[in-house]
């Protein structure tokens, strides 16, 4: 006897989910219909089907991406365990993001954006080796370390501490660096040389996922001063992160002004 077969509507009310998400996992190869009437094009699925079916949604409302679940379905225990492993690193790193997010809401609340201590600075002109990358927003981070690395693969001698250059606008794509002060010009290293210019500055205190509250304070105070914010964005690590508590990480922002009052 051929095992009964449920459309489409049926099935999604059986296993919780909707018929656009039954025809995306079946683009996806993630569920393939039991069969397909090759006449309308109707999907039609079997009961035996139900247990990948409701699966695949438990595992989409504890947000496991579609990929880690094709993989979590179709591979062997060693990719299931990369795949598990890959998730908990994914959720902690969720949640260092949303109690950074949550403290950085604590501070707003009880400091504002009303920093004393930001100043308007002449800062001087830098001779650079650079290197450059392009990410997201969300993806600083890990473009910028890549670019560090290989800046430091290539140059010897650096003087002072490491520098991140970064634009003043937030766009899909944004174009990044990291930089040193050298005294040499390394081979296959860009060396550019930022001009001398005023600029609004503050010393950041802690994690750099709080740097976002000590941004809006500086811009804030730049537009109340007259002045308008140009890049690149200049980030003087004042700590080595590799050493440094996150907490006691020192950070020292120069954002590049034009207008206004001039130092």
């Amino acid at each position: 006897m051929p095992d009964e077969l449920f459309p489409i509507g049926r099935f999604a009310r059986l296993c919780r989910l909707s018929v656009k998400q039954l025809r995306h996992y079946d683009d996806l190869g993630l569920l393939h219909p039991a069969h397909v009437d090759p006449s309308t094009g109707y999907r039609y699925y079997t009961r035996d089907q139900t247990r990948t079916a409701l699966t695949i949604g438990l595992l989409r409302t504890l947000d496991v991406p579609l990929p880690a679940i094709a993989d979590l379905l179709a591979g062997d225990d060693e990719t299931r365990e990369r795949v598990l492993r890959g998730e908990r690193d994914r959720i902690d790193a969720e949640l260092r993001r949303k109690r950074a997010a949550l403290h950085g809401v604590e501070r707003l609340m009880k400091e504002g954006l009303g920093r004393k201590d930001i100043s308007l600075s002449h800062e001087p002109a830098l001779r650079l080796a650079v290197q450059r990358g392009s990410c997201t927003p969300e993806d600083i981070g890990r473009t910028y370390g890549d670019c560090v690395t290989r800046l430091m693969t290539a140059v010897g001698e650096v003087q002072g501490p490491a520098l991140g250059l970064f634009p003043v606008d937030l766009t899909p794509t944004l174009e990044i660096a990291a930089a040193v002060q050298t005294p040499v010009s390394p081979p296959g290293v860009l060396i550019e040389t930022l001009p001398a210019t005023p600029a609004a500055v503050i010393i950041h205190s802690g994690p750099f996922e709080e740097l976002s509250l000590t941004y809006h304070a500086v811009f804030a105070w730049i537009h109340e001063h007259g002045h308008t914010p140009r890049g690149p964005v200049r980030e003087t690590y004042l700590s080595d992160p590799r050493t440094t508590e996150p907490a006691q990480f020192v950070t020292r922002v120069a954002i590049p002004v034009d207008g206004g009052e001039q130092p």
